[in-house]
């Protein structure tokens, strides 16, 4: 039976402080809240980007819940990435593990 490659993951307690995040998800979920110094760009928006995305730094890839972030994780991994991970449960985990969080909506910072 084929299954999919795994894709490499880190914890929400175990993302480095350098590491350069990336936020997939849309714009109505990054203004309601984001981690600080995240850099956002819509996942469809990410193959016109690819001159974003660092290749000499840890990156690792953001969504609500984790799926679109590995998908982007695959994809970059098949465009030559090698440093990229997926953050296993998105921001619902990193809101979970009390990481900080940002809004740009003047409301308190949440995960929608």
């Amino acid at each position: 039976m084929w299954r999919p490659e795994p894709v490499p993951w880190v914890a929400a307690d175990d993302v480095p402080e350098d590491a350069y995040l990336l936020d997939v998800r849309e714009d109505d979920e990054w203004r309601a809240g984001h981690a600080p110094g995240a850099h956002h760009v819509q996942m469809m928006e990410v193959p016109a980007r690819l001159a974003d995305v660092p290749t000499d730094a840890d990156v690792v890839v953001v969504c609500r819940m984790g799926g679109r972030s590995a998908q982007v994780v695959t994809y970059l991994s098949k465009q030559g990435w090698d440093n990229v991970r997926n953050l296993d449960g998105g921001m619902e985990a990193w809101q979970s593990a009390g990481r900080p969080m940002v809004s740009e909506d003047g409301q308190p910072a949440r995960v929608v």
